[in-house]
């Protein structure tokens, strides 16, 4: 089996890796793997070693066409490549994100690819109450005040059309919760801490009050139970989609717990928006608004298609990821997030030149 994956060198993508390399050792000779990425990870290390590398910027204009060769006789195509920074820049993030979908999608059309999995997020789902828990036919028409679940909901939209043009191709997409592992600390701070360099957050953090609204309650997973999901849909070749989450659910008292701090605050959501809002105009931080505002208004989800379709089970619990993330960002451990290609001109306006 030949599979290509977009955004490999990133969070999940190195995840995946990891999982498909430990499948081609159960397998040998059974896997051929590619790489797609803006930047070359370091290849003379695991597990980005013994994988053909590809780089280009899926948004681009000719990027349809350089996938497609990309992709030249690939059994599937993993399509992860997503970019949530610069968030000042809405254009730029639509142009990775929603037109880079369609660009992927187009090249694995043109390229003959017979199955296509895509990375979602429990961010594409309607707002919805934290209870009950709600399966995968709940609407994915995102929460209108975070860029991140439109661009995730225009995306949907995007494999809904591409499914019904191609009914001979295995379309699947994942819809994990937030995902965490240690390697991807620097990444994740980056992305969220801007100046505050990562390695400045305390491995074992402790807060005397930990100021937190009662509406935030959402589910987590670590990379690697993720990547086995991914592994799981590949070796099926299953489609549709799939809720993914481990336990427990995140609640601000089991968060209180994992800081240490002695006693929940329950604050309003909206000052809490304020405040991020505030301090992201005056670029104190690097997390919009829009972040609060998926996570008091995202589902809970029902995990059971994923679990008894393809026997997928998370070995970490969700505190634990959220734990092994935050270590990471302690130690400085993996690799930087990719820094954007600045576009040209030729973009016709899809992104903000500087």
């Amino acid at each position: 089996m030949r599979i290509a994956i977009t955004g490999a060198s990133g969070n999940a993508g190195t995840a995946l890796l990891r999982r498909l390399q430990k499948a081609r050792q159960e397998h040998p000779g059974g896997l051929e793997l590619v790489g797609i990425s803006r930047r070359a990870p370091d290849t003379s290390r695991p597990p980005y070693a013994g994988v053909e590398w590809h780089t280009l910027d899926v948004g681009g204009d000719s990027a349809a066409q350089n996938l497609a060769k990309a992709f030249a006789g690939a059994d599937a195509v993993v399509h992860l490549a997503w970019q949530i920074q610069p968030n000042r820049d809405l254009p730029l993030l639509h142009r990775t994100n929603v037109t880079g979908t369609a660009n992927v999608l187009a090249a694995a059309r043109d390229a003959g690819v017979n199955h296509v999995v895509c990375a979602s997020s429990v961010g594409a789902y309607s707002k919805s109450p934290k209870d009950p828990r709600v399966d995968e036919s709940w609407p994915a028409g995102g929460i209108e005040g975070s860029h991140y679940s439109r661009h995730k909901a225009e995306q949907e939209k995007l494999l809904d059309g591409f499914a019904a043009d191609n009914p001979s191709v295995a379309v699947a997409r994942l819809r994990p919760g937030l995902i965490f592992q240690a390697e991807a600390g620097s990444e994740i701070g980056r992305y969220f801490l801007g100046w505050v360099h990562p390695r400045l957050v305390p491995r074992r953090p402790a807060l005397p009050v930990l100021p937190v609204p009662d509406e935030l309650v959402f589910q987590a997973v670590h990379a690697d139970d993720v990547a086995d999901a991914y592994w799981r849909v590949l070796e099926r070749k299953a489609s549709g989609a799939f809720n993914v989450a481990a336990e427990p659910v995140v609640t601000p008292q089991n968060l209180a717990r994992l800081f240490s701090a002695k006693r929940v605050l329950p604050i309003p959501v909206r000052a809490l928006h304020a405040f991020v809002g505030a301090t992201w105009r005056l670029r104190l931080q690097q997390t919009d608004s829009g972040w609060v505002e998926m996570a008091a208004g995202a589902p809970i989800m029902d995990t059971g298609r994923i679990r008894n379709e393809l026997g997928w089970e998370p070995h970490t619990p969700s505190l634990e990821a959220i734990r092994d993330v935050i270590d990471g960002m302690g130690k400085g451990a993996g690799v930087p997030a990719s820094p954007p290609l600045k576009p040209r001109r030729s973009l016709l306006g899809l992104a903000r030149h500087r």
